[in-house]
């Protein structure tokens, strides 16, 4: 697994750095949505609020993860599909917030609809958050 992180960093044109490694890492061990705090709880360092955040909007600049509202105004971060890249995401998928473990999912084969805007607008991103129970809290 740590080589495919050292790829990704480096594909990325980023320095392989030990947070960059073991933030990257907590994203492909945990295969859903983490928060800031759940990168602080996780890491089992004492990582810096704002090396964690730093890294974070790096990994968005360089299309590794994207951002995920939530409804409480907080953010999410899940890892970008391959097509993803610097300054171009292509995370058009709906997200799903389990309402009893606190989960967030990427559903990736559920595509967001196209919405038809009127004329004059301009949308650079189209976000939708389904929330629920999911499969393994039923």
């Amino acid at each position: 697994m740590k080589d495919e992180i050292t790829d990704i960093l480096k594909h990325s044109q980023l320095s392989v750095t030990e947070n960059r490694l073991k933030i990257l890492e907590l994203f492909q061990k945990n295969g859903k949505a983490l928060s800031h705090g759940d990168i602080e709880k996780l890491s089992g360092k004492n990582f810096d609020r704002v090396t964690i955040y730093r890294t974070l909007q790096t990994f968005v600049d360089k299309g590794i993860i994207h951002t995920i509202p939530t409804a409480d105004n907080s953010i999410m971060y899940a890892l970008c599909k391959e097509t993803c890249s610097e300054g171009h995401h292509h995370d058009d998928h709906v997200h799903f917030l389990c309402e009893e473990c606190g989960t967030t999912y990427c559903l990736d084969n559920v595509t967001i609809p196209e919405v038809n805007i009127p004329k004059g607008f301009s949308v650079h991103q189209t976000n939708i958050l389904v929330n629920g129970v999911c499969k393994n809290c039923k």
